[in-house]
């Protein structure tokens, strides 16, 4: 089976744009790909591609070009990037192709996400109490980790600071003003234990990655960054997940700790080998989980952690270098691919102020989605 590698990236600006249609801007982090690959779309050979809200991603030839290429949409929740660029590695490692993409936008009303009971296979009861409400179902499952735990809010609060730090040294960032830790703690109650500003907010954005063999990406000459690990997974038996949530009393595992291993298994490597990670940071709850879950440090370690800023930039594991979901917003279907372009940006050793020091050579993606589906990217210089 062929080596896989990123040889461009492209992103459109996360935020609002009046101007500019989701699709387009799909098109504009397509281009951006390109140009940075150093290839047309003529020799593009297939693409994967997914938006929740802003129409089928395959729609896009008529803008890009019309050359009969073969263009898989995707739709898997929170984790259609993740999943795009999972159908896009598997399609060359495989052998069956040369040079692809994997694409991903958005453009969402304002507005907290509004999911229906029955697009998820539940009864109209779960919607009538309130669970299909998303941040209430975190808040619930935070609740009970942070009792579990030893959590504070104060750790909640240094997630978000963190993230607006970072997000503030990101061009292409929604949230780009530092907030400080008390500002966090004392805004609105959204639900409780988290404030207006420990949550992500639904988004737009695009993003788009070139992926090739290794023969195709040594003529292109590009920056090596390969993809040693691709994994998606869907939830296990005992896990609690948002729109699936097990009504055992004890804690269970977890698509996240599935897919995190899975990972680390096909890349060789573990955790303590990773360089930068980017975790899914629905809000500054799920950021710490999700730090467990993936196997970066035991369940209660992470109040320590952010502590003594060991996720920032400079710390022993930056997490989140571009600010997350919460400085950048959630447009569903790029916000995984965004995970992957920051890491290739950081070793790339073009972070600009929020680069990684000592040019790091791993670099770790993770996405979660309802109704337990995650995805985890592992990538090498």
């Amino acid at each position: 089976m062929s080596a896989v590698y990123i040889v461009g990236v492209g992103i459109h600006p996360f935020g609002r744009h009046a101007s500019r249609t989701g699709r387009q801007q799909g098109e504009f982090a397509a281009r951006a790909a390109m140009k940075d690959a150093g290839v047309d779309w003529g020799a593009v050979q297939f693409a994967y591609g997914g938006s929740d809200s802003a129409g089928n991603a395959d729609t896009m030839v008529e803008q890009l070009g019309l050359t009969g290429l073969q263009f898989i949409n995707v739709a898997n929740g929170c984790a259609t990037g993740g999943s795009a660029l999972f159908g896009a590695y598997s399609c060359i490692k495989s052998g069956e192709f040369g040079l692809g993409m994997a694409i991903g936008f958005d453009k969402h009303p304002r507005g907290a996400f509004d999911p229906r009971p029955a697009d998820w296979g539940l009864p109209d009861w779960y919607g009538e109490t309130g669970l299909m409400l998303t941040t209430q179902f975190f808040a619930m499952k935070l609740r009970r980790y942070m009792h579990q735990f030893g959590i504070t809010p104060l750790a909640l609060a240094r997630v978000a600071a963190k993230s607006f730090d970072n997000g503030a040294k990101a061009g292409h960032a929604w949230r780009r003003s530092p907030i400080d830790l008390e500002s966090i703690l004392n805004a609105p109650m959204i639900n409780d234990p988290l404030t207006k500003y420990m949550f992500c907010s639904p988004a737009e954005g695009g993003v788009a990655l070139v992926l090739a063999d290794e023969t195709t990406a040594r003529q292109l000459g590009r920056p090596q960054v390969r993809l040693s690990a691709v994994t998606m997974r869907t939830r296990p038996p005992g896990s609690f997940e948002v729109f699936a949530p097990s009504l055992d009393l004890e804690r269970g595992s977890s698509a996240t700790v599935v897919a995190s291993k899975a990972a680390f298994e096909m890349a060789g490597i573990g955790p303590r080998d990773i360089a930068v990670a980017q975790l899914q940071d629905t809000e500054s709850g799920a950021e710490i989980m999700h730090m467990a879950e993936n196997g970066f440090c035991a369940d209660g370690e992470q109040e320590v952690w952010l502590a003594e800023g060991r996720t920032c930039i400079g710390g022993q594991l930056p997490v989140n270098t571009d600010g997350g979901c919460i400085a950048c917003g959630e447009p569903i279907g790029a916000s995984g691919l965004r995970q992957v372009y920051e890491n290739v940006v950081q070793l790339r050793g073009a972070g600009g102020a929020r680069q990684v020091p000592g040019e790091p050579k791993t670099a770790y993606s993770h996405v979660y989605g309802a109704p337990g589906v995650s995805a985890v990217v592992v990538l090498e210089r």
